[in-house]
């Protein structure tokens, strides 16, 4: 009898169908999320009514308004698909547990050993999917995949959207993963497509033909092991990883789009990251801010810290790289990214008696804006800018709803001109 041990469930279009499910009138209608209404801007999600029309995530929304006049444009709410992703979880928790959050639109669930026979995974497949769209509502759509990993249960997912259900069983591995292009499995990105490509693999067939010592020179890790196992339907346990940068950027509203606006943008920014820092427990050993123009090149810069983590010490280096950005053009995004971090615990408290009064200050404002809510105290530096980058879609990890500790990765190609692509 075949087996399946995972069930992964992909929430489909997830912001653009949240949209159609909070707003009844655009539901059958062409729909694309934007970060701001301008069109210089880019879809970061629409709907499966809009892509007939060639419009996808990373779309410019100029160019999508040409091709569907008629699309409607929703500036993306993030605390209304958090709070979404938060009642998704609730209602698939009622049919079976949840063993992983992936993201805010996918969730990966073990299978009971009862649920593990295709036909009964199929059935309980089923359920979690009538469960979202009665409980919640059918705009909400979702596609399911069934197989002995995690891993395969996501290939699962993709083969069928909107709204598939898919299984993939030991038996008919490799073939089944035959018609898949490399690019279409979860980590492999342009980069490891191209180190494969230099290898010679170019399909899943001569992909799948290669031995684990293969694989394990090609990852350069005993990650080309875990893959080799992975498509055959082994059970992989997840390698153990550490942070090695976080960061928060945001695209500035028309108002902001001075030289007082984006230091004020960034000033909020550099507090959400410290912030989040802390929370997450990790100091930063260096700290970079970036500007994006309209039209020309970016701007970064770079300053190495002393492993902090405090509001203070990050703000300094945020006023020190500001002094050499460029004094002419229009800026469009920016952005600050924390890297070279490390577990705070493993580092030494500070030597100087300034740098851990800025510590313990941070950790004290870190405790009241917890208990009285965010924002309730904060840097004066922070005050014109405290309204400033609300918290933004989340797309690889489930945000809080404390914006003070929300985070979207930046990531560092984007400073050359407007944003080229959404997530």
């Amino acid at each position: 009898m075949h087996r399946v041990d995972w069930l992964f469930l992909d929430m489909n279009a997830f912001f653009a169908s949240a949209e159609q499910h909070l707003r009844p009138e655009l539901r059958g209608r062409p729909v694309a999320v934007v970060p701001t209404m301008t069109d210089r801007t880019c879809c970061i999600a629409v709907s499966y009514e809009a892509r007939p029309y060639g419009i996808k995530t990373g779309t410019n929304v100029g160019e999508a308004r040409r091709r569907c006049p008629g699309i409607a444009l929703i500036r993306g709410n993030h605390e209304d698909y958090v709070t979404l992703h938060h009642e998704i979880v609730r209602v698939v928790n009622t049919v079976l547990p949840v063993e992983m959050v992936c993201s805010i639109d996918e969730m990966a669930c073990r299978l009971d050993p009862r649920q593990r026979s295709v036909d009964e995974a199929v059935r309980v497949a089923e359920r979690v999917k009538r469960a979202i769209a009665e409980e919640i509502g059918p705009a909400l759509r979702c596609s399911v995949g069934l197989a002995t990993n995690r891993f395969l249960a996501k290939v699962a997912s993709n083969l069928q959207k909107p709204n598939g259900l898919s299984v993939i069983v030991r038996e008919e591995l490799p073939q089944r993963l035959y018609g898949l292009a490399l690019d279409d499995f979860p980590g492999i990105g342009s980069r490891m497509l191209r180190r494969l490509q230099n290898r010679g693999v170019r399909t899943t067939r001569q992909l799948t033909a290669l031995s684990r010592v293969d694989l394990r020179e090609v990852w350069g890790s005993v990650i080309g092991e875990h893959w080799w196992h992975a498509l055959r339907g082994d059970e992989v346990a997840p390698t153990p990883t550490t942070r090695r940068s976080l960061g928060h950027s945001h695209v500035l509203p028309p108002a902001l789009r001075t030289d007082d606006g984006a230091k004020g943008v960034l000033v909020r920014l550099t507090h959400k990251a410290a912030a989040r820092l802390r929370k997450i427990g990790y100091v930063a050993g260096r700290f970079e801010v970036g500007v994006g123009y309209a039209g020309e090149d970016g701007w970064r810069a770079r300053s190495n810290l002393s492993r902090v983590n405090d509001t203070p010490t990050l703000l300094k280096a945020l006023e020190t790289l500001w002094r050499e950005r460029p004094l002419e053009g229009v800026p469009f995004r920016v952005g600050v990214t924390l890297t070279r971090l490390s577990l705070a615990h493993r580092e030494a408290l500070p030597l100087f008696a300034e740098d851990r009064q800025a510590h313990s200050a941070a950790r004290t404002m870190d405790a009241v804006n917890a208990k009285f809510g965010v924002n309730s105290i904060y840097l004066a530096s922070m005050h014109e800018a405290r309204t400033t980058a609300p918290m933004r879609i989340a797309f690889m990890h489930i945000p809080d709803l404390d914006p003070a500790t929300e985070l979207t990765p930046l990531a560092p190609e984007s400073w050359d001109r407007s944003p080229k692509k959404g997530a």
